[in-house]
């Protein structure tokens, strides 16, 4: 594609860098979204990006010397109008083990985000194919349609489970207890992240600190809960892309994931928690994009391969499954909000719907729940302390708990749960 003589020239300002356990980032600022090209180059080992109709306003910053895969970067004119960025790298990369991507930010300005992802185990969760999609099975298995609403008609199954610690009677239910060897698994997603602070409050305070605060007390409840297991979207102050997010959480076969976040709004008097469903309209847009993408398609949903149906019996089968992804949502989302009144006030008093992209998960239940407003200082100052962390992270908790306790993925092994 090219580019218009009269486009104005886009500006690349700044450089930065950010590390995570599976992924290197550069960001950098620009005044527009950039048309560019980005690849890898041996012998030496060198990372190549070039950008269309642009310039470099001052020199970059170099990466530390510490840093584990980048030497030093860079900058040349290409073609009089264009500029290509070389990265010199300690080691060389192939894409057997090292994915690359690019995104565009815009949140706080323009954002060029270079990343590297390693195909290492994410979570240890081994991914097998690029990052961005979902592992396909070594082979699916069809599918007929009279089998399908039997098959996929819910992502749970509903089974009894003791109120109590009381030993199970009942010799049929202790064998189909004994039989379950996998654990409940729970992604939660600490909003935010890294070059994305979130909201702040009028303290100062940083939406993505809070967040990861709330994030491991809640990981460290569901890892004490005998049968459950904790799976961090992110462990640090690095940001994830939206989609590796909902990607991570497919990845570790989870249960229900778990965004957690903290509001704001321009009036400051605004207060009270809130848990958010994906709406009809998210659902209808993530169905069509997964129809449309034929990476998708290969990729189980609902424990079903996609890529080897009929478009209509293809999308019977995300229909059926986002529908159920659905309704568990909301059903665990009652439970958690519920919990919340017990430690604060509510910004509204039921489950509300938007089209967050990290709910768009179409076999894994999702909620995004908004703790308080970190721009009302009373509950600013409730959002530092721990303690009132703490009462978050048990009110959604004792909300998934509750859940699970009626609720039991199939194959999950769980313990009586005391409620």
């Amino acid at each position: 594609m090219s580019v218009s003589g009269h486009a104005e020239q886009i500006k690349i300002s700044s450089l930065q860098y950010w590390n995570t356990p599976d992924q290197t980032q550069m960001l950098f600022d620009v005044t527009s979204s950039p048309e560019h090209r980005v690849f890898l180059m041996n012998n030496p080992a060198r990372l190549v990006i070039d950008v269309r109709n642009a310039t470099v306003k001052q020199a970059l910053s170099q990466p530390p010397p510490s840093h584990s895969l980048f030497s030093q970067v860079r900058v040349a004119t290409k073609n009089k109008t264009d500029v290509r960025i070389v990265v010199d790298l300690k080691r060389e990369l192939s894409s057997k083990n090292m994915s690359l991507r690019t995104n565009s930010l815009n949140e706080h300005g323009h954002r060029l985000v270079i990343e590297l992802l390693d195909k290492s185990p994410v979570n240890n969760v081994t991914i097998k194919q690029k990052p961005d999609t979902i592992p396909t099975p070594e082979k699916s298995v069809p599918v007929k349609v009279a089998e399908i609403k039997s098959t996929i008609e819910k992502p749970v199954k509903e089974l009894p489970i003791a109120a109590t610690k009381k030993p199970v009677s009942n010799s049929a239910e202790l064998t189909k207890v004994a039989k379950r060897d996998k654990g409940i698994i729970i992604a939660i997603d600490a909003g935010h992240g890294g070059d994305d602070p979130g909201a702040h409050g009028q303290n100062g305070t940083e939406e993505k600190k809070i967040t990861l605060a709330i994030a491991r007390k809640l990981s460290e409840l569901i890892n004490n809960q005998p049968g459950m297991k904790a799976v961090m979207v992110r462990k640090g102050d690095y940001f994830v892309d939206l989609r590796k997010r909902m990607q991570i959480a497919r990845a570790a076969k989870a249960d229900l994931f778990i965004s957690i976040h903290a509001d704001a709004f321009q009036d400051s008097t605004v207060k009270g928690a809130s848990v958010f469903t994906l709406s009809n309209k998210g659902a209808t847009s993530e169905a069509a994009r997964w129809l449309a993408n034929s990476e998708n398609s290969s990729d189980l949903v609902g424990g079903v391969s996609l890529n080897d149906k009929e478009d209509v019996l293809a999308s019977v089968l995300l229909d059926l499954s986002q529908t159920a992804t659905q309704d568990a949502s909301v059903n665990v989302a009652s439970k958690v909000l519920k919990n919340f009144e017990h430690i604060g006030e509510l910004h509204y008093g039921s489950v509300q719907k938007a089209g967050f992209l990290v709910l768009k998960s179409p076999d894994v239940p999702s909620i995004l729940v908004e703790t308080a407003f970190i721009s009302n200082p009373s509950e600013e100052l409730k959002l530092v302390n721990t303690d009132h962390q703490l009462k978050i992270a048990g009110a959604i908790f004792n909300g998934v708990r509750s859940y699970f306790s009626k609720t039991m993925p199939e194959d999950s092994r769980v313990a009586a749960l005391d409620m």
